[in-house]
C-alpha cells in the first residue's frame, strides 16, 4: 500500500536508492515504495571547509552518490534508472561535522562534546530523473536539505562508557543511533525524527509534489510565523483530481516520460520501462507493443544472471582476482582449466552485471564481488552462493511438479527422505553439512547487527539461541552487550563443527554451545529465548510443538525473540520471501498480524515488531503471567 499519493507517479518506474543503508530502505520501504538497492561507490573525499555552510556538504555528497550509480548503471549495467535517490546525513555541532567515530576514544569525545547541549542533523536529499538520447545519459537533479534539531541531555561517565561500550557509536555519524541505543541519550527533538535516523520522508513527499503537481499559481499562498521565514505552500491533487495542465510532470520528469530513445541497432538503450512509450494528452502511459517489455526481459534473464554468478563462485574467479589482479581471459582460462572462448564470455558476463570491471590490462573485481564474493573476505556470501547452486537451483527447476503437487520436491531431486531442505542436512555428508553451516554462518553474520540491535536487550543476562548453530548471532549480542552470557543450543552434529567459525579477535568466553533437539530435550534455562530462522520451516504441527514446550519452560516476563523474513499484510512482499514459499516446505512465511496471533495462541503477549530493512525482521514478545 502506498501511504503518500504522489508515490503512485514513482510506482511504474525503475527507482533506485543509492544507499546501502537498512534505516532509508526501511522507511521507504514502510511509506509503500518499491525500489532497487545500489549502493554508491562514490568516495566521501569532498573538502569540507569549501562549503559554506555545513549542509551544502551534505547535499553535494548526496548528489555526487545518485549521479555516480546514475552512470554506472546506464554504461555498466546498461540498465538506465528512471530515478536514482541519493542522500547523505551529518551530525553538526557549532557548524562543525561530526564524523563516524575512529575509536572508543574518539566516541567519547564526540558525545561528551553533545553531552546538554542542542545539536543539528542535516540530510542532503538529491533526486535524479535519468533518460537517454542518442546512448548519452541525461540527468536532471533536484536537491534540498532538512533540518532537525536535537537535544542531548547530561551524560553521566557511566552512562556515556555504557553506550560505547555496547558498539552503537562506531559506525554512526555523531557517535549515536536514534533509533536504537542512542534514543536513551536524547532529551527533545525539534522537527523530523525521521531526517535524524537518516531520511525526511515528509519532506521528500512534498519535493516529489513539487516536481509532479506543480500548482497553478492562484493556489499558491504565504504562511507567515513568528519564529522562521514566509515560506510558500500548495494543495496537494490526488492522481484523479488533477487536470490536464497540473498532471505533467515538470523538468527531467515530464522529460523522461517521453523520451523515446533507440540504439543504432534497433534495440532499446534504456533499460527502464519508458523506453518508447506514447503519452497521451491525459498522461496514461501505454507501451508500444514492438518493444519486448523490460520487466519482462529481467525476468526472463534473471536465471541467466544468476547461473553466471554461481558458475564463477564455483570455479573461485573472484579468488583468483583477488590474489592475482587484472588477469586476460587467457590467463584466467589456464588457471582454471576452461576454454578460452568460454572464459571470455563468461568474464564479459561478470562486467555487465557489475561483478567485475573491465580495462584494457583485463579483468578485475568490483568493490561488490570483493566485499561479498571472495570466499576469505569478512562480508563473504561465497558458501551461501554455492549453496543456492548446488541446493536450491536443482529444487527449482522442479517448480511446476511442486506447484501441481503442493509438496516439496526434495525427493526427486535429491532422492532424500526429509521433508525439508534444510532439514535433509542432517543426513548429509560432513562435506555437505560444513558447507550448508558455512552459508547460513554467511547469513547469520550479515543480519545479526540488525537482529541484535532491533530491540534494547540490555535487561537480560541469561539468554539461548535455540538452532543458532554457529553462534554468529551470539556472538554480535555479547559484543553489544558485554553483560550477557549467551547459549546456543542445536542438534549435535553442529555443535561439534563450530570451532572452525569463532571469530578471531573477540572475547569468546560469553558463549557456550549445547547440544540437543529443541523438540525433544530440556532447553537450557534463560530470560530470553530466540528463534531465529526457524519458525517458518516448520510444519505447523512442529511449531506447535516447539512454541508449546517454549511456552511451559517460561517464567512470567520472560522474553522470546524471533528473527524472520515479515511479510506484509498483502502476502507478497517482500519478494524473497515470497519465491522462497515456492519450494513447498512444510513451513510458510508469515505476516505481522500471523505471527501476532500465533505467538499470543502460546501465552506470549506485548508483541512488537521491527522491520529491520535487511534480510531479517525482528519480533520481542513476553510470556505473560498465568491467571490465578
Amino acid at each position: 500500500m502506498v501511504l503518500h499519493p504522489v508515490m503512485r507517479k514513482l510506482a511504474d518506474k525503475r527507482v533506485v536508492l543509492a544507499s546501502g543503508s537498512p534505516r532509508r530502505q526501511e522507511i521507504l520501504t514502510n511509506a509503500g515504495l518499491r525500489f532497487e538497492v545500489v549502493p554508491s561507490w562514490f568516495k566521501e573525499t569532498l573538502e569540507k571547509a569549501s562549503f559554506a555552510a555545513p549542509y551544502e556538504y551534505a547535499v553535494e555528497t548526496a548528489k555526487q552518490k545518485a549521479l555516480e550509480v546514475a552512470n554506472r548503471m546506464h554504461l555498466k549495467h546498461l540498465r538506465t534508472p528512471d530515478v536514482v535517490i541519493g542522500a547523505d546525513t551529518i551530525v553538526t555541532i557549532e557548524e562543525q561535522i561530526l564524523e563516524k567515530p575512529v575509536d572508543k576514544q574518539d566516541a567519547y569525545k564526540m558525545l561528551s562534546r553533545l553531552s546538554g547541549k542542542e545539536h543539528s542533523v542535516f540530510t542532503g536529499v538529491a533526486i535524479v530523473h535519468c533518460s537517454c538520447k542518442d546512448t548519452q545519459l541525461e540527468t536532471d537533479v533536484t536537491d534540498f536539505y532538512e533540518e532537525t534539531k536535537v537535544k542531548f541531555a547530561e551524560l553521566s561517565e557511566e552512562l556515556l562508557w555504557d553506550y560505547i561500550h555496547s558498539g552503537e557509536p562506531m559506525d554512526k555519524a555523531g557517535g549515536y543511533g536514534i533509533q536504537a541505543l542512542g534514543g536513551m541519550l536524547v532529551e527533545y527533538v525539534h522537527g523530523d525524527f525521521l531526517n535524524v535516523v537518516g531520511f525526511p520522508l515528509n519532506r521528500f513527499c512534498k519535493k516529489l509534489a513539487e516536481l509532479y503537481y506543480p500548482p497553478p499559481k492562484h493556489t499558491i499562498y504565504h504562511i507567515k510565523h513568528d519564529s522562521i521565514p514566509s515560506v510558500e505552500t500548495f494543495e496537494i491533487q490526488s492522481d484523479g483530481e488533477s487536470d490536464s495542465s497540473d498532471n505533467m510532470l515538470c523538468n527531467g520528469a515530464k522529460k523522461q516520460s517521453s523520451s523515446r530513445v533507440n540504439h543504432p541497432s534497433g534495440k532499446c538503450v534504456n533499460g527502464s520501462s519508458n523506453c518508447n512509450v506514447v503519452v497521451d494528452s491525459q498522461n496514461d502511459v501505454k507501451e508500444n507493443t514492438t518493444q519486448f517489455p523490460p520487466k519482462l526481459l529481467q525476468l526472463l534473464d534473471g536465471f541467466k544472471a544468476s547461473k553466471a554468478l554461481f558458475v564463477s563462485s564455483k570455479l573461485k574467479i573472484f579468488d583468483l582476482l583477488k590474489e592475482k589482479g587484472a588477469m586476460t581471459p587467457v590467463d584466467v582460462a589456464n588457471q582454471v582449466k576452461a576454454s578460452l572462448r568460454g572464459m571470455e564470455r563468461l568474464l564479459d558476463a561478470c562486467a555487465a552485471l557489475g561483478l567485475l570491471e573491465k580495462t584494457r590490462q583485463g579483468y578485475s573485481n568490483s568493490d561488490l564481488a570483493s566485499l561479498y564474493l571472495v570466499s576469505d573476505s569478512e562480508s563473504s556470501l561465497h558458501d551461501f552462493v554455492l549453496h543456492c547452486n548446488d541446493r536450491l537451483w536443482p529444487l527449482y527447476t522442479h517448480l511446476e511438479l511442486a506447484v501441481k503437487e503442493g509438496t516439496s520436491q526434495n525427493h526427486c531431486t535429491f532422492g532424500e527422505k526429509g521433508g525439508d531442505l534444510f532439514q535433509d542436512f542432517y543426513y548429509q555428508s560432513a562435506e555437505t553439512k560444513q558447507r550448508f553451516m558455512s552459508a547460513m554462518h554467511s547469513i547469520a553474520k550479515m543480519t545479526a547487527s540488525d537482529v541484535a540491535s532491533a530491540f534494547d536487550l540490555s535487561q537480560f543476562r541469561v539468554v539461548c539461541d535455540l538452532g543458532g548453530c554457529t553462534g554468529a548471532l551470539a556472538y554480535e549480542l555479547v559484543k553489544i552487550y558485554p553483560d550477557m552470557t549467551v547459549t546456543v543450543f542445536d542438534l549435535p552434529d553442529c555443535i561439534k563443527n563450530v570451532s572452525s567459525f569463532q571469530p578471531s579477535r573477540q572475547n569468546t568466553a560469553q558463549v557456550f554451545f549445547s547440544s540437543g533437539d529443541f523438540f525433544k530435550d530440556k532447553l537450557p534455562e534463560a530470560e530470553l529465548y530466540i528463534l531465529s530462522r526457524v519458525l517458518h520451516d516448520w510444519c505447523e504441527e512442529k511449531v506447535h510443538t516447539l512454541l508449546s514446550k517454549l511456552s511451559a519452560v517460561c517464567k512470567p516476563g520472560t522474553a522470546l525473540l524471533v528473527a524472520e523474513t515479515v511479510l506484509d499484510e498483502t502476502q507478497i512482499s517482500p519478494v524473497p520471501a515470497v519465491l522462497q514459499s515456492l519450494t513447498m516446505s512444510e513451513g510458510k512465511q508469515r505476516s505481522g498480524s500471523e505471527y501476532q496471533q500465533l505467538l499470543e495462541k502460546y501465552g506470549f503477549t506485548s508483541v512488537q515488531i521491527k522491520i529491520t530493512g535487511n534480510l531479517l525482521d525482528v519480533i520481542l514478545c513476553f510470556k505473560k503471567a498465568s491467571i490465578q
